[in-house]
């Protein structure tokens, strides 16, 4: 089965080392939020992920599931 991708805005900044933990995602800064986007196998691994932002404090504002269009938007 294909990973679908996802777009997840958080408030606030992400420091650079968490992004390290999160290697197959890219991520945009903008003044108040940081959006990560990237492939989850499946629903489970992005439920998975959402605690792990918890821990570094991270407050997620919206979780998109992206389309075709979208993801090639965000690859450039």
């Amino acid at each position: 089965m294909a990973s679908v991708f996802y777009e997840i805005r958080v408030a606030g900044t992400v420091p650079f080392g968490v992004l390290l933990d999160f290697e197959r995602f890219s991520a945009d800064v903008a003044p108040a939020e940081t959006v990560l986007h990237g492939p989850f196998p499946s629903q489970a691994a992005l439920v998975a992920l959402l605690p792990r932002l918890e821990e570094f404090g991270a407050d997620v504002i919206a979780i998109r599931r992206l389309r075709g269009n979208d993801m090639i938007t965000r690859s450039g």
